[in-house]
């Protein structure tokens, strides 16, 4: 398999995109396609296999375009064309991807991912099939697997069950496993399931309620609350307190879908009226355009969101 290097000619301002900010455009191209991307001058020079070369290429003259066009390339849109560029090259599709490299398929996802890396608390905000949750989800056991947080917590209210949760049978684990499918789902696509059994067995991942975070202290953990908008005011506010010394906190959910007997009572939207705009925040909101299920799934989204604003303007 020849590891030739192969040049690639690009305009000044090409080379300064794709290249980025201390070489972090080219580092994300070259961790996705196991490549290494040089800058002699006059253009980049791409060395790897040739699978590995032509998927960077795609994405090299995808950001170049977008440079010469006199576009600004952000690092979102690198993990946009990155994410195009497996999806459509044969290679494995962001949702199977191992050892928690996702890629973004929406500017929204990317934008979200990018907050998640640099903010210690980040709200994902919008309808199911946004990839909040599995992002988040997919963040934290890559955060784990490089070896940057000891732990992954995943915590939701547990709803359904309301006071009954104790006299369900089976230990703790047995007990929430029907509210975490979504979450066991994912952390099986992104580690595989032998490495998910160890790492619960090491209590290195650890699932529970919203109940069971009262008096505890997270620290140098990955902690994703999930399902938020089933948290009351006073359950957001205790799980949001026990952030500690090292640790990232994920609040995902959808404002629109409470099931609490008393909506009013949520404690998401009124945590991100009270923490948007406070420093070490991020709050990202999904839309209808950020779907990546069936096609059909945004076209109800949409739908439903019709009717909704139709029902606040009569």
């Amino acid at each position: 398999m020849s590891r030739t290097p192969e040049f690639l000619p690009l305009s000044d301002d090409a080379v300064h995109a794709v290249s980025g900010p201390s070489g972090r455009h080219a580092a994300l191209i070259e961790d996705a396609f196991k490549v290494l991307i040089e800058t002699p001058g006059g253009g980049v020079t791409i060395t790897g296999d040739v699978k590995g070369r032509t998927a960077a290429k795609r994405v090299l003259n995808a950001l170049a375009h977008r440079a010469d066009a006199g576009e600004e390339v952000v690092e979102a849109d690198v993990r946009i064309a990155v994410g195009e560029s497996q999806s459509t090259g044969g290679q494995a599709s962001p949702r199977t991807i191992r050892k928690g490299s996702v890629s973004p398929k929406t500017k929204g996802q990317a934008r979200y991912m990018e907050a998640m890396a640099s903010h210690p608390l980040s709200f994902g905000l919008g309808p199911a099939g946004t990839g909040k949750t599995f992002l988040a989800v997919a963040h934290g056991a890559g955060m784990l697997l490089r070896g940057e947080v000891d732990r992954l917590i995943v915590t939701r209210p547990a709803v359904e069950a309301g006071e009954k949760l104790g006299f369900l049978p089976g230990d703790l684990n047995e007990k929430v496993d029907p509210y975490m499918a979504p979450v066991w789902e994912a952390l099986t696509d992104i580690m595989g399931a032998e490495q998910l059994r160890r790492r619960r067995e090491k209590l290195e991942i650890e699932v529970a309620p919203i109940a069971f975070m009262r008096g505890r202290t997270l620290a140098h953990a990955f902690v994703i609350v999930d399902e938020a908008q089933n948290c009351s005011r006073l359950q957001m506010k205790m799980v949001l307190t026990r952030l500690g010394e090292g640790s990232r906190m994920v609040v995902t959910g959808d404002p629109t879908q409470i099931d609490l007997l008393n909506p009013r009572d949520s404690g998401l939207a009124h945590a991100v009226s009270i923490l948007e705009g406070v420093e070490g925040v991020s709050v990202s909101r999904f839309t209808a355009a950020d779907v990546v299920r069936h096609p059909l799934v945004e076209r109800i989204v949409r739908a439903y969101d019709a009717d909704a604003l139709q029902t606040t303007t009569r």
